[in-house]
């Protein structure tokens, strides 16, 4: 069995910051690239930023320069400092844990209002 446990949505003011942080447990030793994802109402999930275990980050165009992402292999956590923040960042936000035989875990989401 295995966990997948966000926290640390809530609701900001648009220039404000938020963390959020992921934490994956159970049967599975070590994960490969863990990362985030997001989802707003009306639209498909997207990719926000992943990280690989040696470290090598990918963000989306949009979050680029204000979203910074970061991971703890001992811990298999993965962290997500959110900087300046926008209400087109409004969404749910999901974390990913990729096993290394390549099946996806995913949270239950923690959601993320940027207001105007």
């Amino acid at each position: 069995q295995v966990q997948v446990v966000e926290s640390g949505g809530g609701l900001v003011q648009t220039g404000g910051f938020l963390r959020l942080s992921c934490a994956a447990s159970g049967s599975i030793y070590r994960f490969g690239t863990m990362g985030w994802y997001r989802q707003a109402p009306g639209k498909q999930r997207e990719l926000v930023a992943t990280i690989t275990v040696g470290g090598t980050t990918n963000y989306a165009n949009s979050v680029k320069g204000r979203f910074v992402i970061s991971r703890d292999n001992a811990k298999n956590t993965v962290d997500m400092q959110m900087n300046s923040l926008k209400p087109e960042d409004t969404a749910v936000y999901y974390c990913n844990a990729h096993s290394m035989s390549g099946y996806d875990y995913w949270g239950q989401g923690t959601q993320v209002t940027v207001s105007s």
